[in-house]
């Protein structure tokens, strides 16, 4: 039931990280060239993968779209905070609030799950090859995208349905940059332990187990490249398993400390400028952590340009 003195604000304000103009500006244009290699990066990463037959692999898929996946999040939620830079007034319908928090909830929680289907293709292939084309056959890989998807869009709108439903009949300035869940429900009236208990519930599920998982299958892997006796293969996969380990490590490391805490030690001052860093600037990065560093990518890149450079 909906309650008696319910109230919607016609608007949403949001507070951002400061009103110093000529520090917006800078901070403007800074975003605007980390927003542009990120869609640059993911988009060429996607592209090549569709178009090069040799990274039509069960690893190049779950890539793809983890990087479908950093456009997405990234476009909910960069072009408005760029705006609200150059805006004098920084404001959002009730409507697109609720959207920006559904599809970056979404798209967050579908990331988890395609990093924990990467992490145990990885592992496959390293410790279980000869059974390699039986535990990542299409249909499994298939199953995974449609789970991390589903259960994305399930647990978003869950969060979405029952933090509208609250009343806020208090101040409509939001101290973030984006409509995330912690600094909505901040501003209701209304006692949101449910929606606090459903926050710690369904993100700490999702993210604890698909963390821990990914750490136990890194486990399995290290084991078993210490066991390689060449030096060199054994360099090449650590070096590459490395990479992706610390990847992984500091996505997780920002969002349970952002979702798996009290709302009572939130410091939403602090907690934006962490929010920036897994939002708006991992995006960037993950194309070089997973994919720009690998051999195969690398080649199908230069026989893409030498392409491209022979038609031309």
């Amino acid at each position: 039931m909906l309650e008696s003195n319910y109230t919607m604000p016609t608007e949403f304000i949001f507070v951002g990280f400061t009103e110093y103009l000529p520090l917006r500006v800078t901070l403007f244009l800074v975003f605007l060239i980390v927003y542009t290699l990120t869609m640059v990066g993911n988009m060429s990463l996607m592209i090549l993968v569709n178009i090069n037959s040799s990274l039509h692999t069960p690893m190049y898929y779950f890539l793809s779209n983890l990087s479908f996946l950093d456009i997405s999040y990234s476009t909910a939620i960069t072009p408005k905070m760029l705006m609200n830079f150059l805006a004098s007034k920084k404001n959002i319908s009730p409507s697109g609030c609720a959207l920006q928090m559904f599809f970056f909830a979404c798209f967050a929680d579908a990331e988890c799950l395609i990093l924990a289907a990467m992490a145990y293709d990885r592992y496959a292939a390293i410790c279980n090859p000869l059974l390699y084309s039986t535990l990542m056959s299409r249909r499994a890989c298939i199953c995974s995208i449609v789970l991390a998807y589903f259960s994305g869009s399930m647990t978003s709108l869950l969060h979405v349905c029952f933090t509208f439903r609250l009343p806020f009949c208090g101040s409509n300035l939001v101290n973030h940059f984006f409509c995330d869940i912690p600094p909505i429900l901040a501003l209701s009236c209304a006692d949101t332990y449910i929606n606090e208990l459903l926050l710690f519930v369904l993100c700490g599920f999702i993210q604890t187990t698909t963390f821990i998982f990914i750490f136990i299958t890194y486990f399995c892997i290290l084991i078993t490249v210490l066991s390689i006796k060449s030096p060199g293969g054994r360099s090449k996969t650590f070096s590459t398993c490395a990479s992706h380990l610390i990847a992984v490590t500091l996505f997780y490391g920002t969002l349970l400390f952002m979702y798996l805490r009290p709302m009572t030690s939130y410091s939403l001052n602090t907690d934006k400028v962490v929010a920036l860093f897994y939002t708006v600037v991992f995006p960037m990065f993950n194309p070089i952590i997973y994919s720009f560093r690998n051999k195969d990518v690398k080649n199908a890149l230069e026989k893409l340009l030498k392409r491209i450079w022979i038609f031309k």
